[in-house]
């Protein structure tokens, strides 16, 4: 199995999402034998999309990119949220990777992703809670890296979520222990 490890929170020793993807990873390479390629967004950082990286035929780095994905059987991604969606790191990242010809094509039904085969986990992590009640309308973290990893094909996506950690040392360590629990139950 190999595994592309994604890292994106900008704490990088608080950061409850690397926290998690490092547990997820530790937890499949325990079960199997695993290749990891570990890329840190923050420490050594995509640079935003530009025009002309957007019309450029060729581009080494996201040919690097794109490369690491198409390798992976599964990719681990560490995406705290950052103001209701994903920190602008993990977004340039997406920008190179997601790639007309290469990891998705338009057909006369519409767009078909090109990386079929393949498991996401995002670990999730989230100062206040998101994933129910009137704050649920705000999530545009996991429901975007769902729908851009569902456009190249990835659809088979598993979210470990720590919620509500900055509402007290109580409730933080409640949604520790339940993303705990849930990458043990992967």
């Amino acid at each position: 199995m190999k595994i592309l490890h994604i890292d994106s929170g900008i704490f990088i020793e608080q950061s409850v999402s690397r926290k998690i993807s490092r547990d997820i990873v530790t937890h499949l390479t325990t079960q199997q034998q695993a290749d990891v390629t570990y890329r840190d967004l923050v420490v050594n950082s995509v640079p935003h999309l530009d025009a002309e990286a957007l019309l450029a035929s060729e581009s080494p780095l996201s040919d690097e990119l794109i490369a690491e994905v198409q390798a992976a059987d599964v990719l681990v991604i560490g995406a705290p949220m950052y103001n209701f969606t994903i920190p602008t790191q993990l977004k340039a990242w997406l920008d190179r990777i997601l790639k007309a010809g290469v990891t998705f094509k338009y057909t006369e039904q519409g767009p078909q992703g090109l990386l079929q085969g393949k498991t996401a986990y995002i670990a999730s992590g989230r100062g206040g809670i998101y994933s129910q009640g009137d704050a649920a309308a705000l999530d545009h973290q996991e429901s975007y890296l769902r729908n851009a990893l569902a456009f190249i094909g990835i659809t088979d996506v598993h979210v470990v979520r720590a919620e509500g950690v900055n509402l007290g040392d109580e409730p933080r360590q409640q949604a520790l222990a339940a993303a705990e629990e849930a990458v043990a139950e992967l």
